[in-house]
């Protein structure tokens, strides 16, 4: 199976070199003109899905995505994969997902959760949107590139997926943050704050796995100064499309909302760019109700 990997940054280039690593021929494009080991550049997009079985995309937005597909699907041979990894919104997942169609192409849309050490590690989730023999072709990749592959129904179904997930992730961060500096107040360690919540009814993702305060669970971005595992400028950009999701379908999401807004808050007006979305803890320390 020959392979072509559009997008070579910080999740798409581990993610190519796991595939190269497994004995697979990975031809890859990137703006950056980055080099992966195992990985053989091409001078273009079209130029590495010429002749690939299946084309993979990590790419940052779904505008980006439509203009890559536009390259890519003309250069591809009937019957290959297009295998879209960046989480988008769904109508974009969706207008690609025609428009490989149409060019007698197989498609998926197969956002990810894990971030750049799953990629590394090659233990992502994919969420997956498109057919049951595409889904069939990829499962091959997915077992290399991570641990678990859904198949959440057709085009669009992997985006949906993503996004109601991290809509989820971002609400219950913010309500643990919120809840640690709360206990920071009335006098409540934070050991304790932890050894309760994560063995009640208040345990979560955030809390168990991904603890916001340093020194406290597993060990987490808090322990490394909030250097990101999940930047916040990306939760920012996944709440915005919950959040235009919701608005397309006519949703009620006024958690995903107030998470929205918190978060263009701390990226854009206070000091959370660069920095991992479970640094909302010291933000929230430092504020009265005010």
């Amino acid at each position: 199976m020959k392979i072509a990997f559009i997008g070579l940054g910080n999740m798409g280039g581990p993610m190519a070199a796991n595939l190269a690593n497994a004995g697979y021929a990975v031809t890859g494009f990137d703006t950056q003109n980055v080099s992966i080991d195992g990985v053989t550049p091409a001078a273009s997009a079209a130029e590495a899905a010429k002749g690939a079985d299946v084309v993979i995309t990590m790419l940052p937005n779904g505008q980006i995505l439509r203009a890559v597909a536009g390259e890519v699907i003309p250069a591809m041979q009937k019957g290959a994969v297009l295998l879209d990894c960046s989480t988008v919104d769904v109508d974009s997942a969706r207008a690609v997902a025609d428009q490989a169609k149409a060019a007698g192409l197989l498609s998926l849309d197969a956002p990810v959760s894990g971030g750049v050490g799953g990629a590394t590690g090659g233990t992502l989730t994919f969420m997956v949107g498109g057919s049951k023999p595409a889904f069939a072709k990829a499962r091959p990749l997915f077992e290399i590139m991570g641990q678990k592959a859904v198949h959440c129904g057709e085009a669009g179904a992997g985006q949906s997926a993503k996004i109601c997930n991290n809509m989820i992730l971002g609400v219950t961060m913010i309500a643990t943050c919120e809840a640690f500096a709360l206990a920071d107040k009335l006098g409540l360690s934070r050991e304790a704050m932890f050894d309760v919540v994560s063995t009640s009814s208040g345990y979560s993702w955030s809390m168990n796995a991904y603890c916001p305060a340093p020194g406290v669970g597993p060990e987490s971005p808090a322990d490394r100064d909030y250097k990101p595992g999940f930047a916040s400028e990306l939760m920012l950009k996944d709440l915005g499309l919950s959040q235009m999701a919701a608005e397309a379908v006519d949703a009620d999401t006024p958690m995903g909302q107030a998470a929205l807004d918190l978060y263009r808050r701390f990226v854009e007006d206070e000091d959370g760019k660069g920095k991992d979305f479970s640094a909302m803890l010291p933000r929230f320390e430092k504020r009265g109700r005010g």
